[in-house]
Formats: C-alpha cells, sequence, structure tokens
C-alpha cells in the first residue's frame, strides 16, 4: 500500500518484539559495544553515517560548551535543586531554559549571520553592513566579545585553529567568520575578540549542521555540565548561600513593613 504522502512519519526508531532500531542500525547488533555515543548522536541527527572528521568537531565542540563556571544555567539547576532535591531532571531541565539567544546558545545568531556573508556576492560588503548595523543598535555583534575572556577568548582561537587544520573541511563558514571579525575590528576601531559560540557557529557550519539545530549541541552538552554541578551541590551545597547572597544584596525599598506614624 502506498504511503499517504499527507501521513507523518519517523526514521529515528522503531522496534520489534526481539529488536531495536535506530534509524536502519540495529541497536543490539550494530551499535552496542561497536559505535561511540558521539557517533550515534551524530547518525541520529544528521541523518547521515558521520565522517571522522565530523566526530573530532563535536567531540571539541561539546567539551567547550559543557561549562563555564557559575553561570546563570549552573545558577538555575542549584536553586531549583535545592529547592527540590528528589527531582534531578527538574534541576537539569531549569538550566537548561538558559541556553537561548543571550548565554550558551548563542552559536545560532552568529550562523545567521554567516549564512549570509557565504551567500553574498560581496561578502566584504555585507560583513561590514552587519558590524555597522549592531553598531547602530550599540548591540554587541552575535559571535563577538566577552565579558569574562579579554583581550581573547582563548576558546575560540583553539576551535578555529582545529577546524583550519582538517583539510576535509571546506572552510567556508571559517572564511566568513573571518571576515566578519574583520569588519567587526573596523566598524569598532579596536580588536573585538572572536568568542567561543562564534567559532563554534563556524565548526558546526563547516559540518553541515543547520542553523536552526546548532542549539541543540549547546543544549546536549551543557546537560552533562549541570549534572556535574548537581553532584558537587550535593556534597557542596551553594544553593541556600546563593539565595542568602541576593537576600541581603538586593534591598527592599517599599512602603511596607514600615511603621505607622
Amino acid at each position: 500500500m502506498a504511503q499517504d504522502p499527507q501521513t507523518p512519519v519517523t526514521r529515528l526508531c522503531t522496534h520489534t518484539l526481539t529488536s531495536l532500531h535506530y534509524r536502519d542500525a540495529n541497536l543490539v547488533e550494530d551499535l552496542m559495544g561497536k559505535k561511540t555515543f558521539t557517533e550515534v548522536m551524530l547518525m541520529q541527527i544528521l541523518g547521515r553515517e558521520p565522517r571522522p572528521v565530523d566526530l573530532r568537531i563535536t567531540d571539541v565542540v561539546l567539551i567547550v560548551l559543557m561549562e563555564h563556571g557559575l553561570t546563570p544555567s549552573a545558577i538555575a539547576t542549584r536553586l531549583i535543586y535545592m529547592s527540590a532535591p528528589e527531582n534531578l531532571q527538574g534541576a537539569v531541565s531549569a538550566g537548561l531554559l538558559a541556553v537561548g539567544s543571550s548565554f550558551v546558545g548563542t552559536m545560532e545568531n552568529c550562523s545567521r549571520l554567516l549564512d549570509r556573508i557565504t551567500a553574498a556576492a560581496d561578502p566584504q560588503a555585507e560583513a561590514l553592513e552587519i558590524a555597522r548595523h549592531y553598531k547602530g543598535l550599540k548591540s554587541p555583534v552575535p559571535g563577538f566579545g566577552h565579558h569574562l575572556h579579554k583581550p581573547v577568548d582563548p576558546r575560540a582561537y583553539k576551535l578555529l585553529d582545529l577546524g583550519r587544520a582538517e583539510s576535509e573541511l571546506a572552510g567556508n563558514h571559517i572564511r566568513a567568520l573571518e571576515t566578519l571579525s574583520q569588519a567587526v575590528d573596523s566598524v569598532a576601531g579596536r580588536p573585538i575578540t572572536i568568542n567561543a559560540t562564534g567559532a563554534v557557529a563556524a565548526l558546526l557550519g563547516e559540518m553541515g549542521v543547520a542553523t536552526n539545530v546548532m542549539r541543540g549541541f549547546a543544549v546536549i552538552s551543557r546537560a552533562a555540565g549541570l549534572v556535574a554541578h548537581i553532584v558537587e551541590e550535593q556534597h557542596s551545597p551553594s544553593g541556600r548561600f546563593i539565595w542568602d547572597t541576593i537576600e541581603h544584596a538586593i534591598p527592599y525599598v517599599g512602603e511596607g513593613g514600615k511603621a505607622a506614624p
């Protein structure tokens, strides 16, 4: 019987009474003990067999995005775990909600700009237009600048060095990021560091990861980091301290609680 084109389908997984398949691969016979987590993850997300270069780039990207100390996502996880320690997954999910357009997940913002530059007839002119647009907004260009790492974000330049060393990568997205970096520096009148998520955008783009999927890699990576924060919270709790610190650091300035004249 022909498949109705209007009927939704899935290609990710199926099962029988005696087997389970990830796409076309038998989980027990083809994957368990034979493939790494990263290999299977990329096979599922990209819908193709990952190349060795894909595995190398993905692993370093996941390592870079895993951790950055007591960030908003880590603080959220620790506070929710303090409040509901029976709900580890709730604490992790609370932290993952902070992966967005301001922190951790900003590679998507940058990748949209790189897509514009790679598609432009004049990449340099497109990059300058982007840099001038954000200067007009008095806003950082996505993928550039960092409030903690100055004068450069060392993670970004190591990522780009690793990407340039991979002969299998075409280099188009890396060159687009370099072109944008030159434009950003020119418009700012001073060097502005490429940050880690800017470099991640370029490397995932080199692998063929679609822009609107890139933040998923941040979610996967940061989930592991947040589990580590919960483990540390179990042995060295900080949630109550964070709460108490905020209670004292942010005073109430309203009229409530004042004695009547």
